[in-house]
């Protein structure tokens, strides 16, 4: 079996499926879930070689993780004793935001240039804010990219952030800069893939 961490055919095909049923979703406007994140990251991982089984659709401080610290670089994710209170944080305020956005467009309805702001904006903030508390012990950036790449499919938009291997244009760097709390650079980025992923239709 391939390797989690690496990306592989299988990794592929498995973050494909989750695409898919995002998109498939997407027309109902479910209320987004931080348990609808949990099942795609346990999807991510299936048939592939993970460290540890309980590192597999778990979100670190639940049993089995809850001493389980994650870092990127210098910059370490919310501690495990803080992760639970932290994504029921992250679902409420998501859940407002997208029943506020969901107000004003309707499905169907093409976004104009400031509600496409809006959307990138949300995008980039559920992104940001999911790295930022990187709630599961591996698969954290697959995760969200998947969650902003719903929330394009939401309204409208592509799913213009690709899934693996992870982008480029500064996408590092803005990571970095969401585990500090900051996700406008992320939104930068955003704007930028998207403007790259429709020249290229």
């Amino acid at each position: 079996m391939p390797d989690w961490d690496k990306d592989s055919p299988q990794l592929r095909s498995n973050l494909a499926q989750i695409l898919e049923e995002i998109a498939a979703a997407a027309k109902q406007r479910d209320k987004p879930t931080v348990e609808a994140a949990r099942q795609w990251q346990a999807i991510a991982m299936r048939n592939l070689e993970v460290q540890e089984a309980r590192f597999v659709g778990t979100f670190r401080g639940e049993p089995g993780l809850e001493n389980v610290n994650v870092r990127v670089d210098t910059n370490y994710g919310v501690d495990p004793a803080d992760v639970g209170e932290a994504l029921k944080q992250f679902e409420a305020k998501l859940q407002t935001l997208v029943a506020e956005l969901d107000a004003v467009l309707p499905f169907g309805k093409a976004p104009d240039a400031d509600q496409l702001a809006a959307i990138i904006d949300l995008c980039a903030w559920v992104h940001s804010e999911w790295v930022r508390i990187h709630p599961f012990a591996n698969g954290n950036g697959r995760t969200a990219r998947l969650w902003a790449n719903s929330l394009a499919l939401r309204y409208g938009l592509p799913p213009f952030i690709r899934l693996r291997p992870r982008p480029n244009a500064s996408y590092g760097q803005a990571g970095a800069k969401a585990m500090q709390g900051d996700w406008r650079p992320t939104a930068a980025v955003f704007h930028r893939l998207l403007e790259d992923f429709l020249a290229e239709q």
